[in-house]
């Protein structure tokens, strides 16, 4: 793809897709957030106006990533990780580190707060996609490269994020990761071997943290604990069911006076399911639907490899960071703080979503007509 000229304008159905969900996500921050927002500073809308200026950070970063030439990105993939580590380690290791919630997450440089995780969830993708690019993993060639500079890398990030603690974003880092491998022809034997090697640790890290354990035990019965432990998803419960088929209307929420925790972050779809009812979540899962499936689409017809993986591996992380929230509100995974893409308040994940967004209609300039004979050809070509 270095050498390659656009071919195609941008795929405009991921950017009008991209920007109803946007526009989807700013209404609900605004209710949402604006007894929270009252309570905190006296302004009901001083949620939906910092989400609304990270929103026009994040589009700048997009268009900037719409337009960078393709070949440079990946002489950023190797530097994008180890800046990502180094502020991993400066967030756990130094006074620069900000701790809120308990967690140590955040970290502020020049003046400007950020968070290390949500890069280092962009730069895993463009490492991988380098990586395997470079060195592939076929049947009959020498993996121990590969794979040994891509798990070494990974449980190095995967260790930092984890000791924040982060568990939802180590989950999506790990399972991009995985789904980015899979797209190779790494032997099968890596991957039952991963299960007991990576699962009984993680099993072993989460029964000996209390806070992690007791979220198992409330997630497999959340009303014994409502009014303790399992108030966060009980109360989500409670506003799926008042929400019904259509919703108490828009603004209207009860949950949002205090009764559901991070009503405008982490569980602001329960707040959709309020509001807007089975309708309105309806709808906004058909946007997600629609946003992923249109993206692995235009995956396919990109002429590179490099450019497949890139496109595969951020797409892949965001539908997982997606399908993690929605299962987590939801009640079906146990609770794990983790933002959903373009609705949930925040402004490191909005911008660093932009940003792959962005670049993903960067590749679709790259695309190529493919006849319909060709499309099943296309899709073994993914494979790597």
């Amino acid at each position: 793809m270095a050498k390659r000229q656009p071919m195609q304008p941008i795929d405009f159905p991921i950017l009008y897709i991209t920007l109803a969900l946007l526009a989807f996500g700013l209404i609900m921050v605004l209710s949402a957030g604006a007894v929270r927002g009252f309570n905190a500073t006296q302004n009901s809308y001083f949620y939906f106006s910092q989400q609304l200026k990270w929103t026009f950070v994040g589009s700048f970063f997009a268009l900037i990533a719409i337009k960078f030439p393709f070949k440079l990105i990946r002489k950023f993939a190797g530097i994008g990780v180890f800046v990502s580590i180094g502020l991993l380690m400066a967030v756990m290791f130094t006074d620069a580190g900000i701790t809120a919630g308990g967690s140590a997450r955040w970290i502020e440089i020049a003046g400007i707060t950020i968070q290390p995780s949500e890069i280092a969830k962009l730069a895993m993708v463009l490492f991988y996609a380098h990586i395997l690019d470079r060195y592939p993993i076929k049947q009959g060639c020498d993996q121990r490269i590969p794979l040994g500079i891509l798990l070494s890398t990974t449980a190095l990030v995967l260790a930092l994020v984890y000791k924040q603690p982060d568990l939802g974003t180590t989950m999506v880092i790990a399972l991009t990761c995985a789904v980015m491998l899979l797209q190779t022809e790494i032997r099968t034997i890596w991957f039952v071997a991963a299960v007991p090697t990576l699962g009984l640790p993680l099993l072993y890290f989460i029964h000996s943290t209390e806070y992690q354990w007791k979220r198992i035990l409330v997630w497999l019965d959340p009303w014994k604990y409502a009014m303790d432990l399992g108030y966060q998803i009980t109360n989500a419960e409670i506003a799926f069911g008042s929400g019904g088929f259509f919703g108490v209307g828009l603004g209207r929420s009860l949950q949002k006076y205090g009764f559901l925790p991070e009503n405008h972050t982490d569980t602001i779809y329960a707040i959709v399911g309020e509001e807007l009812g089975l309708m309105g979540t309806l709808l906004l899962l058909f946007l997600f639907v629609a946003l992923y499936a249109r993206a692995y689409h235009i995956i396919r017809e990109c002429p590179d490899r490099f450019g497949r993986l890139v496109g595969y591996g951020l797409t892949s992380s965001l539908a997982i960071q997606t399908t993690i929230n929605l299962a987590v509100v939801t009640g079906v995974l146990p609770v794990t703080g983790i933002t959903l893409p373009l609705i949930s308040y925040g402004g490191a994940s909005l911008v660093i979503t932009l940003v792959k967004l962005g670049l993903i209609l960067n590749l679709s300039r790259y695309r190529k007509k493919v006849p319909k004979g060709q499309i099943s050809k296309n899709l073994s070509n993914i494979s790597v």
